[in-house]
């Protein structure tokens, strides 16, 4: 089996355009460790790309192509010649959502959602509703035009906020362009800070739940799925948030809670197939666990779950992709991780 590995901040998706450094970062360390794993299974044979400004990585097995230039035709002709595409991309703008209906188009299939289940997952805007009606905890969230009155509607808005709030893309990925906002003032920041960071006009307020920032990675076969692990998020929150990686496996009373909520979760969306992470907080004060969003993509928590458990992750989630949740793996070490790739014991 033929697979195409297309990580689309390091591998040519900005061709032209600066690279972010942090979408860079995490997405080469998250290719580098799907390669790894890949290229272990049996009869898989591993494609991925990187972009002509950056050092190739060293991806041991793999077939590395440089992309120059716009690199559309490039792409278009490696996946054409793949078995299958595995995606790693952004929400943002919907970049993601754009890809996998570009894969689907040239007749490839895809190793993940496609992308109406995708634009589903993305939408922050309308994921309140899908959740309401699986029963699974999620923050008041409200949308707000951004574009020439952005900064009047948010006062209006502001006046009737509990304070604080946090605010963010309606489509987006990771940090990128979201802030707390604990004031009037800050929220039209806030809002002008959300609406830059992407191409849509609408960004979206949501109550702030204090607690224990979380994830839970989870292998998805287009109708139910298990979650393999709770990680624990270490974010800086502010005028800006930041991702600075995880510990795996997070310990915590909520944790069996969470698993259920995030299966819940991907269940309300439908149509989730392979590694699936969902955004989550632990909240003491409500005593419950509350889903904040759905990544309809493999996460940086990757790079912790597949050293902490037994077995190969992308081996589940190629199974998952065919159909068949594994058995749920054993634990075998506690780690931590960081957002561009390092591991120590935790």
């Amino acid at each position: 089996m033929k697979i195409l590995v297309y990580e689309f901040a390091s591998g040519g998706g900005f061709a032209g355009r600066p690279i972010p450094a942090s979408l860079g970062r995490e997405g080469s360390a998250m290719a580098s460790a799907l390669v790894a794993d890949l290229c272990a299974i049996r009869g898989v044979r591993v494609t991925t790309t990187i972009d002509e400004r950056l050092r190739p990585p060293t991806r041991r097995g793999a077939r590395v192509v440089t992309i120059a230039g716009d690199g559309g035709g490039a792409l278009d002709d490696l996946v054409a010649d793949a078995d299958a595409v595995w995606l790693i991309a952004p929400e943002r703008d919907r970049c993601l959502e754009t890809l996998a209906a570009r894969i689907a188009r040239i007749g490839t299939r895809l190793l993940g959602p496609d992308a109406a289940a995708i634009r589903r997952a993305s939408d922050k805007g309308a994921l309140p509703r899908r959740l309401s009606a699986r029963g699974v905890a999620h923050p008041h969230t409200q949308c707000v035009d951004a574009g020439p009155r952005g900064g009047r509607v948010a006062a209006a808005q502001g006046r009737r906020c509990t304070y604080p709030v946090v605010v963010k893309p309606r489509r987006g990925a990771g940090c990128e362009g979201v802030s707390l906002a604990r004031n009037a003032r800050e929220l039209r920041r806030a809002v002008a800070r959300s609406a830059k960071a992407s191409a849509e006009r609408a960004v979206v307020l949501q109550r702030y739940v204090a607690g224990v920032a979380a994830s839970v990675s989870l292998i998805a076969d287009g109708r139910g799925a298990i979650p393999l692990a709770v990680n624990a998020q270490l974010l800086r929150r502010g005028l800006g948030f930041s991702y600075r990686g995880g510990r795996t496996p997070l310990r915590h009373r909520l944790a069996a809670q969470a698993c259920d909520a995030a299966v819940r979760a991907c269940k309300a969306v439908g149509g989730l197939r392979g590694y699936v992470g969902v955004d989550v907080v632990l909240s003491e004060n409500e005593d419950r666990a509350v889903v904040i969003e759905i990544n309809p993509r493999l996460t940086t928590s990757y790079l912790g779950v597949r050293a902490a458990l037994r077995g190969n992750v992308a081996a589940m989630a190629l199974a998952g992709c065919d159909g068949t949740l594994p058995d749920v793996p054993s634990i075998q070490r506690a780690v931590r991780f960081t957002s561009d790739g390092r591991i120590s014991p935790w």
